[in-house]
């Protein structure tokens, strides 16, 4: 009986990994945090601009997801489906993550504009290749209920670890360097080779379970994707979840500027996100243990309306009693960003297998393919609408802001972000898979295999 049959995983399988999402959480984290202030800051684009170079990038990245994920259902190698886009992905993810963020050192507007586009799309497509058949991986290791939820805590733990890399040591890196230019050239190039080598350690860590005769998949690309369309509780949870990494992403980018400019101390940026996250990574093996007492939707919903009810009270008072009060609230929402991580990704293997009971083919590429197309629309709009948002309000990169900015930026990390977590519990209230309707469909899928 394969470990996938079995359900139970050695740690070192966990560890192999879980240590591939170090790489693509680092990758998120830059993206989501640095990617707009680069551009504005030391490129040189327009804020307008520079939203609509990101939100062209990640639909671009969004749109080669589904591709990807097809692809990789298709693939036979002695290595697997997956792992081969591990081996052969990964290097150039880290030539691009340098191309990205090597300051072109253009003058118009047009040509920034032109070479940002450009840079962001081979990026967007070198993470592609890596992290759809990463992902789907997942449902392939064990179909035990609360096993997936282990395996997803071992991977969010490295996801933390990978934005707290991205988060804590970028300004640090990039500092010291003697200008923003060269400093972020060394980021990149130091971080793709984290992504590059975390890649590689999964690669030669875990194995996949033989795929089975009858589960492999014969369906097109707009059949496969069609009959995913009608997975309901997939369809709940990938849109849940865009409602969340979008409010991530939302006040993950804009936290730059609300220390630099409501505070005068960008400095602090790190300090905030350090407590952010070092808390949500410390609270991640409760959120897996309170999951087991009270289901992974109650538990999820719980931890988005905390962020939700942190960022109103940051919005409301963080500019008015100080500093040491944000940083409270940053502990407080990280113990509900804490369930972001195991919860949604433990959730989407239990709707795979409820797809297979409904067409009998196995598309997990073809799930985490759409899964990552839906999130990366979110981040796209999300990155997009700050810059807007920061135009409109009469943001000017470099100097001090006007009232109608700084209230743009506070909008922007409370109200905003707090509408789109509630948003997305309001989907995720929808959810109808719960411990036992799981287990239900396992014997379902047993009886329909013929091994009932």
């Amino acid at each position: 009986m394969d470990q996938a049959q079995s359900g139970k995983l050695p740690v070192r399988v966990k560890l192999g990994f879980g240590v591939g999402d170090l790489g693509g959480n680092l990758y998120f984290t830059v993206i989501a945090f640095w990617m707009l202030n680069y551009l504005t800051d030391t490129v040189g684009i327009s804020a307008g601009m520079a939203g609509i170079v990101v939100m062209i990038g990640k639909i671009w990245d969004a749109v080669t997801d589904p591709m990807m994920g097809y692809i990789s259902d298709r693939t036979r190698t002695r290595w697997g489906r997956r792992r081969p886009y591990l081996l052969f992905g990964s290097f150039p993810w880290f030539a691009a993550m340098i191309f990205m963020f090597t300051n072109p050192r253009l003058e118009a507007q047009a040509g920034l504009f032109v070479w940002g586009v450009i840079a962001y799309c081979l990026l967007s497509t070198a993470f592609t290749v890596v992290n759809v058949p990463y992902s789907s991986l997942t449902p392939e290791l064990t179909k035990d209920y609360h096993e997936r939820t282990s395996l997803n805590g071992f991977r969010s733990t490295f996801m933390v670890i990978g934005t707290l890399v991205g988060a804590g040591a970028a300004l640090p890196l990039i500092g010291a360097f003697p200008n923003k230019s060269i400093g972020f050239t060394a980021m990149g190039a130091i971080f793709g080779a984290l992504m590059m080598g975390a890649s590689l350690i999964t690669f030669f860590s875990v194995r996949e379970p033989p795929l089975a005769e009858k589960g492999k998949s014969m369906m097109g690309f707009f059949k496969t994707y069609l009959n995913v369309f009608r997975n309901k509780p997939f369809l709940v949870i990938v849109f849940t979840y865009m409602g969340n990494i979008t409010a991530v992403t939302v006040v993950s980018g804009i936290m730059i500027y609300y220390f630099k400019y409501l505070f005068d101390n960008e400095g602090m940026t790190t300090v905030g996100l350090l407590i952010l996250l070092v808390t949500a990574m410390l609270f991640i093996p409760l959120s897996v243990l309170v999951s087991r007492r009270i289901g992974k939707k109650t538990t999820y919903v719980i931890g988005m309306l905390i962020i939700a009810a942190a960022c109103i009270v940051i919005f409301l008072l963080g500019h008015v009693i100080g500093l040491a009060f944000v940083f409270v609230m940053m502990f407080i929402a990280g113990i509900g960003l804490s369930t972001t991580y195991p919860m949604p990704w433990s959730m989407v293997p239990d709707t795979v297998e409820y797809g297979y009971l409904q067409t009998g083919e196995r598309r997990e590429g073809g799930y985490y393919g759409l899964w990552t197309f839906i999130s990366k629309i979110g981040q796209a709009l999300a990155i997009a609408l700050s810059g807007w948002i920061l135009q409109a309000s009469g943001y000017v990169p470099e100097v001090a802001q006007s009232a109608s900015a700084r209230l743009g930026i506070r909008v922007l990390l409370g109200p905003v972000t707090a509408l789109l977590f509630v948003a997305a519990v309001v989907v995720l209230s929808f959810y109808p898979l719960s411990e036992k309707r799981y287990n239900e469909v396992l014997e379902e899928i047993k009886v329909m295999e013929g091994k009932g």
